[in-house]
């Protein structure tokens, strides 16, 4: 049994019960009053927030991993950037090798000064993908005042900010799944939250990603937390474009018997962005897993994995891995869309 995979399961059951969900629901107690001290602290300003002199849009989430802030972050970065403004992107660069203890220049908008491996996967990905400054530091203040100081950065947006409230933020976007929604909505570690629901009071807007090729769900849904929340709500759409060999760019056809790798937060949904593709074989690995060449199947079958995945596998120089493209629409200019924006 793998405990990891239970657990999972457990955040994601509404009707959990048993021995294991009733003492992870009691260690949860703690986690709840941990967090409910520091937004305590924060809302009644005795901890105090630290402003950069640039407007900041955080990107966030309630739950742990797989929601899709990646590639929202990205389309949020293009937007800016298409508009003229010189953006940098600050992420804490969970995964890789570099210490976050320090500022870490990723990107400076031209060239990557670091691979996958050292930078983290979704910063090194953001930085093929962009042409932001990318930043990595577990200290976010000191990582925007570097951006703005060294390249005048006018919008720093934050990656996976919510529950870092030490930096201020004039935009806050919290991301929810529009399939697995807040899972069983307790706390970590019965449950997938990082935080109670109650702190989506702190948000500008709910990005509902809906991760299907229809979409009449997620829009349903989001119509329903935002009169739950009062707060407005936006759906961001997700779906499969095209497979492609990271070497060549050869485009796979559909029907072609694969092998499916990934180490992403929600796995099945990658899995399900294949079904055109006949799966003989699905490896998984945990999210940010630090890839080796063993790791790889010693097959002849094309081996398809996610792009967050792939910026890793490409040292090895293998023939046969593939990357699933995804596209996604979000409507940009309206969820930016507020009386702070553009102030600075």
């Amino acid at each position: 049994m793998n405990i990891k995979t239970e657990i999972t399961k457990i955040h994601y059951n509404k009707d959990a019960n048993g021995i294991i969900f009733n003492v992870l629901r009691f260690a949860s107690l703690f986690y709840a009053l941990g967090s409910e001290i520091k937004n305590f602290l924060y809302d009644k300003n005795i901890l105090k927030t630290q402003k950069a002199d640039a407007c900041v849009i955080s990107v966030g989430n309630l739950t742990t991993g797989g929601v899709g802030k990646t590639p929202v972050v990205a389309e949020i970065s293009k937007y800016l950037i298409s508009q003229g403004e010189k953006v940098a992107i600050i992420s804490r660069g969970y995964g890789g090798r570099l210490s976050n203890k320090n500022i870490n220049l990723i990107s400076d908008g031209n060239k990557i000064y670091y691979n996958a491996q050292f930078a983290g996967d979704e910063p090194y990905w953001l930085a093929q993908e962009t042409k932001a400054i990318v930043v990595t530091s577990k200290n976010r203040y000191k990582a925007a005042e570097f951006a703005i100081k060294e390249f005048g950065v006018t919008k720093i947006i934050l990656d996976d900010g919510f529950q870092h409230r030490k930096l201020h933020r004039d935009i806050d976007l919290v991301l929810m799944d529009s399939e697995k929604q807040f899972g069983n909505e307790c706390l970590l570690p019965a449950g997938p939250l990082r935080e109670s629901t109650k702190s989506l009071k702190r948000a500008s807007n709910l990005v509902i990603v809906s991760k299907n090729t229809e979409h009449e769900d997620a829009e349903r849904l989001s119509r329903i937390m935002e009169n739950k929340y009062e707060l407005p709500a936006t759906v961001c759409k997700t779906e499969p474009d095209f497979i492609y060999n990271i070497k060549t760019n050869f485009h796979l056809q559909k029907g072609t018997s694969v092998i499916a790798l990934s180490a992403i937060g929600q796995p099945e949904q990658f899995f399900k962005f294949l079904n055109g593709y006949t799966i003989e074989k699905k490896v998984i690995f945990d999210d940010h897993h630090k890839y080796n060449k063993d790791d790889i199947p010693q097959t002849d079958l094309p081996v398809i994995t996610t792009e967050k995945d792939a910026v890793k596998l490409k040292e090895f120089n293998f023939d046969n891995i593939f990357a699933l493209k995804l596209k996604t629409e979000i409507d940009t200019e309206n969820i930016l869309k507020s009386e702070f924006f553009g102030e600075k």
